[in-house]
């Protein structure tokens, strides 16, 4: 038996779970934008493709600042999945951001991005509630939400210490 199998290759992307540890209720950075193959706008997290001989951490930082315009001094990778692996070889790192400091974005022509600061009980009920429809954020949410609530990661001590890498 043959079949035939089409396979998109992907450099790889970054996703930004970008968090406001300045109150005593986390705040997610979550975007609005028009994604086409959507045909509607979605709620997201910053996102974007990794260059070509761009490290991850590089790419995430890059991102997080041209899309909405905000810096962080405390960066680490919490997840690293496929995309679609049944047909797009791209996988997704995901970085925890804390520290936040606000900025100028820097969008691309093409984009038109809202944000805004969500607390983190509101952001799960905007996934469990199906307003966050995008993958990588509804992952990325629920990692962060089911780790605070673990104790695994307190408030407090947001981006701090060296944590376990997720597995490869």
């Amino acid at each position: 038996m043959r079949a035939r199998r089409d396979v998109i290759h992907h450099s790889g992307s970054v996703v930004v779970l970008a968090v406001d540890d300045s109150t005593s209720i986390p705040r997610i950075l979550l975007e609005r934008q028009y994604r086409h193959a959507a045909q509607d706008y979605l709620w997201e997290l910053p996102a974007g493709r990794i260059d070509p001989g761009e490290q991850e951490l590089k790419a995430a930082k890059r991102e997080l600042l041209e899309e909405t315009g905000y810096t962080a001094t405390r960066w680490r990778r919490i997840l690293k999945f496929y995309a679609s692996p049944g047909f797009v070889a791209e996988t997704m790192a995901v970085y925890l951001a804390t520290r936040l400091r606000k900025g100028t974005a820097q969008p691309e022509e093409d984009e038109i991005i809202y944000k805004r600061l969500v607390p983190l009980p509101a952001a799960v009920r905007m996934v469990t509630g199906g307003t966050i429809r995008d993958a990588k954020t509804i992952s990325s949410v629920l990692w962060f939400h089911h780790h605070l609530a673990q104790g695994k990661h307190s408030h407090s001590q947001m981006g701090r210490g060296k944590q376990p890498q997720p597995r490869k």
